[in-house]
């Protein structure tokens, strides 16, 4: 069985919609400060590995805003944290609204391999709507949709999030794998 490292709920419960039956470790893996989303992944999966782990998924979702030049991208937690989603939309301001999110997700095996699944999903910061619990989805409004994140349900978000997106590409390799 595979183990999600994770201390997010949220996160867990997309990944349980999509993968089924999943182990849940709530490890403090530290998180490297880094504009590049695979060196936050591959120091989490190396943290993991001292740890005598296999047969485990770390993830890394970042939210890159084009007026922003890409930023805050993987540093979007922190970003988050200090600003609040009425901050990251007022950092906007005049500038592009367009912005792109990503999910990547790195898979360590039981023999030592690593792969890596991506989704993205391009869309638009609008102002914060829709009460949630999940980080920036209230500012997030994926292109084609007119609902934000946060005002779509589990069912409508999972048709269209980034995470799924991932996690579809993950459940295919382990499909493939005979896992």
């Amino acid at each position: 069985m595979i183990t999600f490292i994770t201390g997010n709920q949220n996160k867990l419960r997309e990944a349980q919609e999509i993968l089924g039956n999943i182990n849940s470790h709530e490890y403090d893996l530290a998180e490297i400060q880094e504009v590049d989303a695979r060196k936050v992944i591959e120091a989490k999966i190396l943290e993991a590995q001292k740890r005598g782990l296999s047969n485990f998924i770390v993830e890394d979702t970042s939210l890159y805003l084009d007026g922003l030049n890409g930023l805050p991208g993987p540093l979007i937690k922190w970003f988050l944290d200090k600003l609040g989603n009425e901050g990251l939309f007022g950092l906007i301001g005049e500038k592009s609204s367009r912005a792109t999110a990503k999910t990547i997700i790195g898979y360590y095996d039981e023999q030592g391999n690593v792969t890596y699944h991506e989704g993205v999903v391009e869309g638009e910061i609008v102002p914060p709507t829709g009460d949630t619990n999940f980080g920036w989805d209230p500012i997030f409004k994926p292109n084609g949709h007119e609902k934000t994140f946060a005002e779509m349900s589990s069912e409508e978000k999972n048709e269209v999030s980034m995470r799924r997106m991932a996690l579809e590409e993950l459940k295919k390799h382990l499909h493939e794998q005979g896992k």
